[in-house]
């Protein structure tokens, strides 16, 4: 299905029944990452599987911005009328549930932030060089959003309420104290590791993280 939002067009599946969750991929992804994950988690939510702007079936644009992004979750979200959501983000994905949340506190329930990070610096010293080489060989604008933003400080973090749950990978592209202190400065966090994991390696195309997600989510 496609919804206009702040004069584009966001490509978005639904299925399932029951509170509204929205599930958001990462950079260079879409919906279909979550595919499996997707159609377990559908016996309990109302599932809206989006493609970002710049991604998927979602309409191209120059605007490629972290902040550009979650004012398009917001719109679609208030579109919909869907109320207060559940949201479960990996990488890019975490991002922009972590910036709403920032920015409309009130609009989400809970949320799962898998593999997130703050600012291009919590990138592993190997990860940020594959970036930084990969965007120098194809100016893929998607790897220059990577080296620049987000930009998000600690201190900004601690009026967010919302339940959290942190979900890292023990091989993960991003630094392991970036997780630690954002389990320290989310006052309602926990977090959890995948073992002999990495970045995507849970995510893309499994439904391990099922119990985990709805032990978090259907927890009163």
């Amino acid at each position: 299905m496609n919804i206009q939002i702040n004069g584009i067009s966001l490509f978005y599946q639904v299925s399932g029944s029951g509170e509204p969750m929205l599930l958001l991929h990462g950079n260079g992804e879409d919906h279909q990452i979550f595919t499996e994950l997707a159609a377990k988690l559908a016996d309990h939510y109302t599932i809206y599987a989006i493609d970002s702007r710049n991604h998927g079936q979602s309409q191209k644009t120059e605007d490629y911005s972290y902040e550009t992004m979650v004012a398009d979750i917001y719109g679609f979200i208030k579109e919909l009328n869907l109320g207060k959501v559940n949201l479960v983000g990996f990488s890019d994905g975490a991002i922009i549930g972590l910036m709403l949340a920032m920015k409309n506190p009130t609009i989400i329930k809970k949320m799962a932030l898998l593999g997130v990070n703050l600012k291009p610096e919590d990138f592993t010293e190997e990860s940020y060089q594959y970036v930084k080489e990969t965007y120098e060989e194809t100016k893929d604008p998607l790897f220059k959003l990577m080296l620049e933003q987000p930009n998000i400080e600690l201190e900004d973090i601690h009026k967010v309420h919302v339940p959290t749950l942190l979900i890292r990978a023990d091989n993960d592209i991003f630094k392991p104290e970036t997780y630690i202190n954002l389990l320290a400065a989310l006052p309602n966090a926990s977090l959890k590791i995948m073992n002999g994991h990495d970045h995507a390696s849970y995510i893309i195309h499994q439904e391990m993280l099922y119990p985990h997600l709805m032990d978090f989510f259907s927890k009163k």
